[in-house]
């Protein structure tokens, strides 16, 4: 029960210290007059990847990296079926040509690159691991995809109700604040998770799939369903994309630098799920109305995710 109560409160420090430092991170773009879908590419994006990554962080450095991988890849799927359905219910989602043809297609190419990377024994006959070097060509084409998001924004941007306006003051409070809570509620997730996993016999790789990759991306469901209600595609999709981009080029790349990480053969279904998931969502874009993820497009994806979570539940 205390490590229930202590996961819990360590998801709410993540929570509210994602929700603190988006805040005062895109006020603070916002001062630069950066564009609404390079803000959801970018700044919204690292800082609702955050609790990812202060998880990875933790977990790379006690040892945990089933965990770290596992959380990754969970919440790259839980990203694209669960929180984008859940936003497509609510409202169809348009997005403009880049996110289609190049933001999209990068997202994919980060799942096939990480299934790849991370087969080292089928391609070479060694242990599977991403190694150091691995993580280091992650975080290069995490450079490439940020060089291309700030080559896009340098246009014209309106006011947006969406963004709040904040001073230099509050700007740099939110984004210690923020960061603060993300710290220590990163230390209390992974802690918890180890104990309950050791507690009810389950394996490390199950939790950081479910029940660590789901809290984690809480930011990004309450920051791309809000969006959604309020008629921001822009930032309800550019959100996600940019999250999981984040997510394995920036953040698995980090991890496997700070530590290798062992891979399990078994999770290669997973991967395969999210390569399935991500180009599920780029064929979104050429069905029923153009560039759009229509309701009926969003129900397909969260039964899609209700399918693969009784999946992990037979497979344990």
């Amino acid at each position: 029960m205390i490590s229930i109560f202590l996961l819990l409160i360590g998801f709410l420090l993540l929570i509210k210290g994602a929700d603190f430092f988006v805040d005062g991170s895109s006020a603070l773009a916002k001062k630069f007059s950066v564009s609404e879908i390079v803000i959801g590419l970018t700044v919204v994006a690292f800082g609702t990847s955050s609790p990812e990554f202060i998880v990875n962080l933790f977990s790379s450095l006690s040892g945990n990296s089933e965990i770290a991988f596992g959380n990754i890849v969970g919440s790259n799927i839980v990203n694209i079926l669960l929180i984008l359905g859940i936003a497509g219910v609510i409202s169809t989602i348009t997005t403009q040509r880049n996110t289609v043809w190049r933001e999209i297609p990068f997202s994919l190419l980060a799942a096939i690159a990480l299934l790849v990377m991370a087969n080292d024994m089928f391609f070479d006959h060694i242990p599977n691991v991403i190694s150091r070097g691995e993580g280091l060509l992650l975080l290069l084409f995490f450079i490439i995809f940020i060089t291309y998001s700030f080559a896009i924004s340098k246009v014209s941007v309106e006011d947006s109700p969406e963004i709040k306006k904040l001073s230099s003051f509050k700007i740099t409070i939110f984004i210690i604040g923020g960061l603060l809570g993300l710290i220590i509620g990163g230390q209390l997730v992974v802690d918890s998770a180890v104990r309950l996993a050791e507690r009810f016999g389950l394996s490390k790789n199950l939790i950081g799939l479910t029940i660590v990759a789901i809290g984690t991306s809480l930011p990004e469901l309450f920051t791309s369903t809000v969006a959604a209600v309020k008629g921001k595609s822009d930032i309800a999709m550019g959100n996600i994309v940019g999250s999981n981009i984040f997510n394995i080029f920036f953040i698995l790349g980090l991890s496997a630098i700070i530590k290798p990480i062992p891979f399990a053969v078994t999770l290669n279904v997973d991967l395969f799920v999210l390569i399935f998931a991500s180009l599920a969502l780029f064929l979104t874009m050429f069905t029923g109305v153009g560039r759009a993820l229509e309701r009926w497009e969003a129900f397909v994806l969260l039964l899609l995710y209700i399918g693969y979570i009784i999946f992990l539940i037979w497979r344990g």
